[in-house]
């Protein structure tokens, strides 16, 4: 790489003060949802006794999961001391912590309670698993603003690698304990597996690295500045690796569920007969989420093309979404097994498969947390020398003079 300047964005046109209303809509429709939430209860929400993990939840793991991947850049560049994606590191950082915050926002508000947060940070129980990730969750927070600090500032850049190395390490356990809340989960036929704690590391990375790609297009693209064929292409060609790989693990994870006998209704349930279920697993996650993405990063002619490359970004956040609204939802709409190797019924609906229709509540809160994530990158990349002022072939590509 050569010399590069680095610099904020100067945030005074009326297009940023646009988008900065924008982002006020969604938040006031994120906050009148939480504010009639919480007044009302939860009952004017798709949430019942069977499915108490709703579509905001959805948004809050996607959120959470995304932000590690986030963070993909930053790793390569500063844990694997990869010089090229140096440049790209320090809104890979803020990237994460904004998504994360964004995450946790959702998450803290759709539970109830709220203002007993207190409680949760200074009362562990540590055979809970949900206790291992609220001290996940803060660490993540400091270790990721250390590591930005040493890319920021010059007077502590020796210590750059070493805390890029343990935000590396961090974040790994991060997306672990995440993918563990619901491998633990015994009474669920749809979860208590251990693959589902590597694949949420691996859907992470690609559900990050899509992000990751359209905030950091959308920043060159809306400020004028130069971007070079060089990077979309590195980075699009590490989105097709993720892809294929969390294509990998679902297949491992179903094969697997298909071979173990008491698992045979929980897949037919996904894979055939669940309806909404089925129909995002197979057209969301499947098709429009990883085969028509991998289409559209390796096939030559769309390779070549910023707009495939956004849109194939596009589609693996659809599929990501698609992907954990089948674990969430599904896995919560299908009966539990009361009592192993006998039939169970009762008048409280056992055995029955769960109904779930989100409300519009829900969904604005969600859509509440997506615009708390972009308002602290666009805040960021006004406030602090994010990216450079150029990022032209002729200064990263090393093939060119």
């Amino acid at each position: 790489m050569k010399n590069l300047r680095y610099t904020s964005i100067t945030g005074n046109s009326s297009k940023f003060l646009g988008l900065l209303a924008v982002y006020g809509v969604f938040l006031l429709l994120g906050f009148y949802a939480f504010v009639n939430m919480e007044h009302e209860g939860h009952w004017i929400t798709g949430m019942n006794n069977q499915v108490v993990w709703g579509l905001p939840h959805v948004f809050a793991i996607f959120l959470i999961v995304a932000a590690s991947g986030a963070l993909n850049v930053a790793s390569i560049a500063s844990a694997f001391n990869k010089s090229f994606y140096k440049p790209l590191a320090k809104l890979s950082a803020v990237l994460a912590i904004a998504l994360l915050a964004g995450g946790l926002i959702v998450l803290l508000l759709d539970l109830g309670r709220a203002d007993r947060l207190i409680i949760a940070i200074t009362h562990y129980n540590f055979k809970s698993i949900f206790a291992w990730n609220i001290i996940l969750y803060t660490g993540f927070f400091a270790i990721v603003g250390v590591y930005l600090w040493t890319m920021l500032d010059w007077q502590v850049e020796k210590f750059k690698r070493i805390a890029g190395t343990v935000a590396f390490i961090w974040r790994l356990i991060l997306t672990t304990g995440t993918g563990s809340i619901f491998g633990f989960l015994v009474a669920r036929q749809g979860y208590d597996e251990a693959i589902l704690a590597p694949m949420f590391v691996i859907m992470s990375f690609s559900y990050g690295m899509a992000i990751y790609i359209l905030v950091l297009m959308a920043t060159y693209k809306w400020t004028g500045r130069p971007l070079g064929n060089a990077v979309i292409k590195r980075l699009r060609d590490l989105l097709g690796v993720f892809v294929a790989a969390t294509i990998y693990f679902a297949v491992v994870h179903h094969l697997t569920n298909l071979y173990i006998t008491e698992h045979h209704g929980y897949e037919a349930y996904i894979l055939r007969d669940g309806g909404l279920i089925t129909n995002l697993f197979w057209i969301g996650q499947i098709v429009l989420g990883s085969l028509l993405p991998l289409a559209l990063v390796y096939c030559p002619r769309p390779a070549k093309s910023r707009a495939m490359t956004a849109l194939a970004s596009i589609l693996v956040i659809v599929g990501g979404f698609s992907a954990l609204y089948v674990i969430l939802i599904g896995g919560q709409s299908y009966p539990m097994t009361l009592v192993p190797g006998y039939e169970a019924s009762s008048s409280f609906s056992d055995g029955v498969i769960a109904s779930y229709n989100p409300s519009k509540w829900e969904l604005m809160l969600g859509m509440g947390g997506v615009a708390v994530a972009l308002l602290i990158v666009t805040f960021g990349l006004k406030i602090f020398r994010l990216v450079p002022e150029s990022l032209a072939d002729e200064l990263t590509d090393p093939h060119k003079s």
